[in-house]
């Protein structure tokens, strides 16, 4: 698979966004530009994952997957929040 870098640059801006939504959405805080985009990042890999198997389809474009981006981050969010409390919130 090859990507380009005008490619790879969407995808890290992608990620910097919704990574940066989801923080001021879950915690109320972002985590960095460099967190960000991790958490962006694995959250449009959880959507991606995740969506399609229960039937779920947003639209395409830019906007579409930053918000399936954002949903992703979301529940990522959640899961490490309620590993890290021991299933409190």
């Amino acid at each position: 698979m090859y990507l380009s870098n005008q490619s790879l640059l969407v995808i890290l801006f992608v990620g910097l966004v919704a990574g940066w939504l989801a923080g001021k959405i879950v915690r109320g805080t972002g985590f960095g530009i460099i967190g960000d985009i991790v958490v962006g990042v694995l959250g449009a890999l959880i959507a991606s994952l995740l969506f399609p198997k229960v039937g779920i389809h947003l639209g395409t474009g830019m906007l579409s997957a930053i918000f399936y981006s954002v949903l992703g981050a979301i529940i990522l969010l959640f899961v490490v929040r309620l590993a890290r409390s021991g299933g409190r919130f």
